[in-house]
Formats: C-alpha cells, structure tokens, sequence
C-alpha cells in the first residue's frame, strides 16, 4: 500500500467518524442544513467528474436536479414509493437523460457547449407550468410523508459516501483514465483509440445522475415540497461555482465547495454590514478571489501545502536552506 493511499484512507476514515458523530451534536435546523452540505456534496462530485476530469463544461445541471426532484415527488404522491426506493429510481431516469442530452453534446465544445446546457437549465423548470395538471406548476407537488432531521442527515450523507467511493474507484481504473485522456487532449486520446462520443457521453450520463439523486434529497430537505420555481438557473450556477471553489479535476476539495454553498446564506445572514438577501454579492466577490488567488481551489491549495510539507520533512533535519544558513 503507497504512503498516499494509506494518506486518503486515513482521512476517509475520520471524515466518516466525524460525520457519524457529528448530527449529535446538531439542533434539527442544523442537522437539515448539514444534510444540505451532502446534497451539494453529490452535485459538484458530479458535476466535478464531467468538467474537472473530462473537460466539459455545463451550467445545465439545476436540470437534471429537477428531474430527479419531480421522481421522487411524483413517484411520492401518486404511488407512495418509499422515499429511499425513489433514489436509485432517481439515479437510473437522469442517467438516461444524461445520455441524451449528452449524445449530441458531445460534438459541442467550449462557449457552444455551455450555451446548450444553460438552455437545458432554463427550459425544463417550464415543463412543469406546461404540465401543471400533472407536475402542479407553481403550486408544486408535496411528498405523501415527512421525514426526520436525523434520518435526512443519515441518507444525504449515505448517499454521498456511496457515491464518493463509486467515483473514487471509477478514476482510478481505465474509465478514469479514459477521462482525463479526453480532457487533456482530444486529438491524443482519439489517435489512442480512446472514444470521444462514448466517454463524453458517459460521463454526462454519470453526472446527471448525480445531480438527480442531489435533486431527489434536495425536495425532502425542502420540506417535502416541489414547485416549477425551486430548481432556477441559480442552482445550475451555485453547483458550477462550488465546484470551481472545491477545484476542477480532485475529488478532496469537494466537501468545501459543498459547505461554501450550502452554508453561505446563513452566513451571510448573520453579518451585519451584508444583510439578508445579498449572499449573491459574497458568492460573486468568493468567485474573483478564486480566480485569481486560488485557480485550482481548494483542493489545489491543500496540494500545495502537503507538497510543501512533504519538501520540508525531506530535507535533513527537517530545516529549509535558509534557516540552517
């Protein structure tokens, strides 16, 4: 076992510890809000694995988030489906929807690409009015039974180390590779005999399955509740900048892009000279100093740091060039 396998394993096993100890500690508000942070979690994770790892770029996934919102709603209120039932059910349609939209979009690059996805994420809130006998429009469609603070927080947190270890294993094999092949070369990869339309296509497929099952928790956060307005264009952003605050292409920085998102407007709330309402302005001041100061995010920042204490434990007795002189 490689010193840096045993070093992600270690920090697996105590982020599982912490959070297994952490909803005790929690009122009910913040256990809700925590199980919120692992929603976004599974979002930018997916999101993540298109964008950091095969280098496609989508504003289009608040989309896929509704679609699995309006299954597990639909699947509540008309059949009674039990609410961790309508998950995986969740993950299989916006897989498959995934794929579709993703089939064409991979003959899409760059602006062209984004305009497409953001058409996504704006058009399909809107089949809800269209079918607002069916889907309830601006009235929305309530889940057939509440559910608890604690168990929120067990499956949304759950879900995201399912999914956490599933992506883990994915990147590490020929899948993974395939990814980042496409990603850092289009021309290399397909003279490799690596598929560009397969491999872009999976990957929109697993992403938006992602975002469907973050959709799907998101509704039971929301108190049971749906509507054609609680899946805007903000989502689709929110997730985008998470994961460029988490940074693009490593998977341990998303927890901090989840927390960023999730947790922004309490914070902001409760900073007098910000006010309520003007998170907005944090999350586009945050975006900046990202760009500028922190292109790769946090992950990038962490690798950083590591490396630099690694250089400086590597040097004889532990002391930089400069402090032994």
């Amino acid at each position: 076992m490689t010193k840096r396998l045993a070093r992600g394993l270690a920090i697996c096993a105590a982020a599982a510890v912490l959070l297994s100890l952490l909803p005790f500690t929690l009122s009910g508000l913040n256990r809700v809000t925590a199980a919120q942070v692992g929603l976004y979690f599974i979002a930018i994770l997916g999101l993540n694995i298109l964008t950091g790892y095969t280098g496609q770029i989508s504003i289009g996934h608040g989309a896929f988030m509704a679609i699995g919102g309006y299954t597990t709603a639909i699947m509540s209120r008309d059949h009674h489906t039990d609410l961790i039932a309508t998950l995986p059910l969740a993950f299989a349609i916006t897989f498959v929807c995934g794929v579709i939209v993703g089939l064409p979009a991979s003959r899409l690059h760059g602006v062209y690409l984004a305009l497409a996805t953001l058409a996504l994420a704006i058009s399909v809130p809107q089949i809800a009015i269209k079918y607002s006998s069916y889907l309830g429009a601006r009235n929305g469609i309530h889940l057939s039974e509440n559910v608890g603070d604690m168990w929120l927080y067990g499956v949304a947190w759950g879900c995201a180390a399912i999914l956490f270890v599933a992506s883990w294993l994915l990147l590490r094999g020929r899948t993974g590779r395939a990814f980042r092949a496409v990603r850092d070369s289009e021309v290399a990869a397909a003279s490799s005999g690596v598929s560009l339309v397969l491999y872009k296509t999976l990957a929109f497929g697993i992403s938006a399955a992602f975002a469907g099952v973050a959709g799907s928790l998101f509704v039971m956060s929301n108190l049971g509740y749906v509507n054609s307005d609680t899946f805007s264009i903000s989502f689709s952003l929110n997730i985008l900048i998470g994961a460029a605050v988490a940074g693009l292409g490593s998977l341990w920085g998303v927890a901090a892009g989840a927390a960023f998102i999730a947790l922004l407007p309490n914070i902001s709330d409760n900073i007098s000279f910000i006010g309520t309402g003007h998170d907005s302005v944090v999350v586009g001041i945050v975006v900046i100093v990202v760009v500028l100061l922190l292109p790769t995010g946090v992950a990038g920042l962490a690798h950083r740091a590591v490396t630099a204490l690694a250089a400086r434990r590597a040097r004889p007795g532990g002391i930089s060039a400069t402090e032994a002189r």
